[in-house]
């Protein structure tokens, strides 16, 4: 079994028994993966710090009724949390829009992200418009079909799909820009 798995478990035992000091151990451990999660949907700084603390006090409320089931469910259900806090400020603050603003054009070649830096990507997605981030961040690294993203935003199946679609066409051509503006 691997350190973090221990140290996850510990922690875990700890919290729910009352040990303040865990809850910090269990911060720190997943406070620096949480940020990022909520900078993919989330990019002004401000916005989620507020997003962060939120999805830590519901952790922490609620870690009670989690059921430790091996190696990455404390983390995955953790993450899982973050990107619902996410989601949520957004709704909340009614940045939650799908646009068509961006003409369709035909597939182009996808640019090659090698000697992108991932700090650069994470920034590209934050300049996505909000409709298209949530849908890339959900597809692509939450792993959710466009038939979930429909259930979890409202929308429809093909809505999603085309928001996915826009996504990744504007997401290519800012990589292609980066890359020429580095040459």
């Amino acid at each position: 079994m691997s350190e973090v798995v221990d140290s996850e478990k510990q922690i875990l035992y700890q919290i729910l028994h009352g040990d303040r000091k865990a809850m910090a151990d269990l911060y720190r451990l997943y406070a620096g993966y949480a940020t990022a999660v909520v900078h993919r949907y989330v990019p002004q700084a401000d916005e989620a710090r507020d997003v962060l603390q939120e999805s830590f006090l519901k952790i922490f409320s609620n870690i009670s009724h989690f059921h430790y089931k091996g190696e990455g469910s404390l983390r995955a259900w953790m993450m899982r949390i973050v990107a619902n806090e996410a989601i949520t400020c957004l709704r909340n603050h009614n940045k939650l829009v799908f646009t068509d603003d961006f003409p369709d054009q035909p597939d182009d070649e996808q640019p090659e992200v090698e000697g992108v830096p991932p700090d650069m990507i994470n920034k590209m997605i934050g300049q996505l418009p909000p409709g298209y981030r949530m849908v890339l961040n959900l597809f692509v690294f939450e792993r959710k079909s466009h038939k979930e993203i429909a259930g979890i935003l409202g929308i429809k199946e093909d809505t999603s799909a085309s928001q996915f679609c826009r996504a990744k066409k504007m997401l290519a051509k800012m990589i292609r820009e980066f890359k020429k503006s580095e040459t």
